[in-house]
């Protein structure tokens, strides 16, 4: 996507109005000049009424706070010159603001790319900061460890798998938002994958968000913009914070892969890189996580226990577990599978050549190297295009050695063809030797020693598998 030139001014202000709570649900209401927006969050099984009485109203308000600061990132997408925290100010410290514009300026940069806006920090955020931030609550931890976030991903299946291999108790987390469709069928696919998981309980959040019927072009036209600001993940980390308070865990579990911390492109009117992925990286998660541990909740730590390997270990190690991955779901355009899209692309591909063809077939009826509307994505893929696509995927060499391994095997389509034709032969023994290995992990210890060797062994038995082809 080509960038555009920077625009007249957007949005004057954006102010954080109100949050009105219920037992389950949270109300939040925001502003934009003199437009109104709501999201909703539904806690399915969180007793908000109790959590004040329990840890004190102040302390949920400061939650509160966060959640909505983090839910302004999209109405960031319209340019305001301020953001106003409004009743919430007295939140409003030294460290707030340099998580806030560090998320912003991180998980933003593909936004800034895509508009041309390479001078755009973002709005100035009202209020002096708060002489001091208030110590952090210190929670007496539950008999389950781990709030393990499930999105229905292949990901979300394998971090679940290791943390019961590991003999890690957890829970499962699953949101809905409406901007995926109704919750109900979000449920039912995510349900699908827990059913064949050691979760013992399920925990979920629905999410309706007003943006999404507001006919968010027009709007983003209106202030000069053509697309939202993302931030997903640290949006969903401080969301999930009243279900831990809930239930005391020690971890929240993710699963976010080494290849997060690899950037798309780097945009030569800044020098700086641009990671549509940079939300799952490793920076972001030490970054959340110091802060949640620093501010706000002293012995709850973030963690990916994918993070120490690459995909090409991940879909390795996802061969045990078949039945689980045919009931995975993944695309962001039309659940489970729209077989059309970058993430489509890129996972069709790697399950191609790493899982066995019946199992493919379940998931992708049709050849998805064979279509031609997927010709375009699979030049980015495999680096032939100026970068690879703004989506979840891996590296371009993760691409090309899944790509290599198909054609060693024979699997036939368009794609493998033209990877012959363009990027073929190569030595991609040095990819191997980055791609098999297992790195320092920044998980805590306890966590660690339980899930470190299986990645280890997971790693070694790709390297046998791939040594069949290559």
């Amino acid at each position: 996507m080509t960038p555009f030139r920077e625009r007249a001014p957007g949005a004057e202000r954006i102010i954080l109005e109100s949050c009105r709570r219920e037992r389950r649900r949270l109300i939040l209401s925001f502003r934009v000049d003199q437009r109104r927006f709501r999201k909703v969050y539904h806690y399915r099984d969180t007793d908000l009424f109790h959590l004040e009485a329990r840890y004190g109203e102040e302390f949920l308000q400061r939650i509160y706070f966060h959640i909505m600061a983090m839910e302004a990132f999209p109405l960031a997408s319209f340019r305001p010159r301020v953001l106003d925290p409004g009743p919430f100010g007295r939140f409003r410290t030294a460290a707030f603001e340099n998580l806030w514009r560090t998320v912003f300026r991180k998980a933003g940069a593909q936004w800034r790319y895509e508009n041309g806006l390479p001078r755009y920090a973002g709005p100035d955020i009202a209020e002096a900061p708060a002489p001091f931030s208030p110590a952090p609550l210190t929670l007496e931890h539950g008999p389950v460890e781990a709030l393990a976030f499930c999105g229905g991903g292949k990901d979300s299946l394998l971090a679940l798998k290791l943390l019961e291999q590991g003999g890690v108790s957890f829970a499962s987390y699953h949101y809905s938002h409406s901007c995926y469709g109704p919750s109900s069928g979000q449920e039912r696919l995510t349900g699908q994958v827990l059913d064949l998981t050691g979760a013992v309980c399920r925990h979920g959040l629905d999410i309706e968000d007003s943006l999404d019927r507001a006919g968010t072009s027009g709007l983003l036209g209106e202030y000069g913009a053509r697309s939202l600001l993302c931030a997903e993940t640290p949006i969903s980390v401080f969301g999930a914070l009243p279900v831990v308070l809930q239930h005391c865990y020690r971890y929240i579990v993710v699963g976010h892969e080494r290849s997060a911390d690899s950037h798309n492109l780097v945009w030569s009117r800044t020098g700086e890189p641009i990671n549509h992925n940079w939300g799952k990286s490793s920076e972001a998660e030490s970054l959340i996580d110091g802060y949640i541990r620093t501010h706000l909740i002293s012995n709850l730590t973030y963690c990916s226990v994918l993070q120490p390997v690459y995909d090409v270990v991940i879909f390795n190690m996802l061969r045990p577990h078949q039945r689980a991955v045919a009931a995975t779901h993944s695309c962001n355009i039309r659940k489970p599978w729209c077989g059309a899209c970058a993430k489509c692309a890129y996972v069709g591909l790697s399950f191609m050549a790493y899982l066995p063809g019946d199992t493919v077939g379940r998931i992708f009826p049709e050849n998805i190297l064979d279509q031609p509307s997927n010709q375009p994505i699979f030049r980015q893929l495999l680096g032939l295009e100026s970068h690879k696509p703004f989506e979840c995927v891996g590296e371009i060499g993760e691409a090309r050695l899944a790509m290599e391994i198909c054609a060693r095997r024979g699997t036939p389509g368009r794609a493998v063809r033209m990877y012959r034709g363009e990027a073929y032969p190569r030595e991609i023994a040095a990819d191997l030797g980055r791609y098999l290995s297992t790195a320092s992990s920044a998980m805590p210890p306890a966590l660690e020693r339980r899930i470190l060797p299986l990645l280890r062994t997971g790693a070694s038995n790709a390297r046998d598998y791939i040594a069949r082809f290559i």
